[in-house]
C-alpha cells in the first residue's frame, strides 16, 4: 500500500524508511535537508501531487532521522550519500531527485554516481558543501573550539531543540566538496533558490550554477524567499518544476 512505510536493509543492519507513491514515468525522490524528515511540508505536497497527477514518487528519511535507524553521531555526509544510491539502485527506471538544502548535495553527488539513471534534477535552495562554506564558519568560536578539542560540541536552537555536532562529519564530508572543479552532470538541472534566504545565500546557489557543466542549468531566484519556501506559491512553483522536468523527461 502507498501510505505502508517500507525500509531498505543496509548492509550493516541498518534501515531506511520510506513511503511510495505508484504512478507512471520518471520516479521522483524526494531529499530532505539536514536534520529534516519525510513528513516536512514540501515531501508532503510533492505527495499530495503524485496522487492527484500519476507520478512515481518516493520520500525518504535519511540515516538517523525521522523513521530510519542510526546513531547520529555516525551520520556523515559520505554515508547520506550511499544510501540515497541504494535506494535508487532497489527502483527501476529513471528517476528524478529533488533536493532540499542539504538534500541538493546528496542530489547531486546520486547524480554524479549514478549519471545512468538521472531524468533530471530539481534543487530547493541546495546546501552543497555547506559543513565547509556555510556551517563551521558560522559557528561561535568556542563551539568551534569543542569540536577541535572534544570530538563534538552539543548545538542548542530554539524552536528545533539540540543535537551534536562531531569533528568527524566535517573531516568526512571533505571528501565529498563539489565547488573546487566543474561538474558534470549531463541532465536538466532547475534550481529554485529564496534571494532572502539567511541560511543558504543565493550566491552560494550561483556559485553552483557557474561550476555546472553538462547540461541545461534553470535558476529561478525567488524575490521573498526565505530558506524553507514552503509557502502556497512556492509549493506551487515547486510542483511545477517537478511536473516541467518530468515532461522534458517524457519527450
Amino acid at each position: 500500500m502507498a501510505d505502508t512505510i517500507q525500509r531498505l536493509r543496509r548492509p550493516d543492519g541498518e534501515t531506511l524508511a520510506f513511503r511510495r507513491v505508484e504512478g507512471t514515468g520518471p520516479t521522483v525522490i524526494w531529499i530532505g535537508g539536514f536534520r529534516s524528515d519525510m513528513e516536512g511540508t514540501k515531501a508532503l505536497a510533492l505527495d499530495a501531487a503524485a496522487r492527484e497527477r500519476g507520478w512515481n514518487y518516493v520520500r525518504y528519511d535519511h540515516f538517523a532521522h525521522g523513521r530510519s535507524s542510526g546513531d547520529w553521531r555516525k551520520a556523515a555526509i559520505g554515508r547520506w550519500r550511499e544510501d540515497a544510491i541504494a535506494l535508487v539502485d532497489s527502483l527501476e527506471g529513471p528517476v528524478i531527485p529533488v533536493g532540499s538544502s542539504m538534500g541538493g548535495w546528496i542530489a547531486l553527488l546520486l547524480a554524479l554516481a549514478r549519471p545512468d539513471r538521472m531524468a533530471g534534477l530539481v534543487l530547493v535552495n541546495p546546501a552543497h558543501d555547506f559543513t565547509e562554506r556555510l556551517m563551521w564558519p558560522g559557528l561561535a568560536d568556542h563551539e568551534r573550539q569543542a569540536i577541535l578539542r572534544d570530538g563534538e560540541t552539543l548545538i542548542v536552537e530554539k524552536g528545533s531543540g539540540e543535537y551534536v555536532l562531531t569533528r568527524a562529519m566535517f573531516e568526512e564530508a571533505r571528501d565529498w566538496l563539489l565547488l573546487d572543479g566543474a561538474l558534470d552532470i549531463r541532465t536538466p538541472i532547475h534550481i529554485l533558490q529564496g534571494r532572502a534566504d539567511d541560511v543558504v545565500p543565493w550566491r552560494h546557489a550561483a556559485a553552483l550554477v557557474e561550476r555546472l557543466t553538462g547540461g541545461d542549468v534553470r535558476l529561478d531566484l525567488i524575490e521573498g524567499g526565505d530558506h524553507r519556501l514552503s509557502g502556497p506559491a512556492d509549493i506551487d512553483r515547486l510542483i511545477e518544476a517537478v511536473e516541467r522536468t518530468r515532461r522534458q523527461a517524457l519527450i
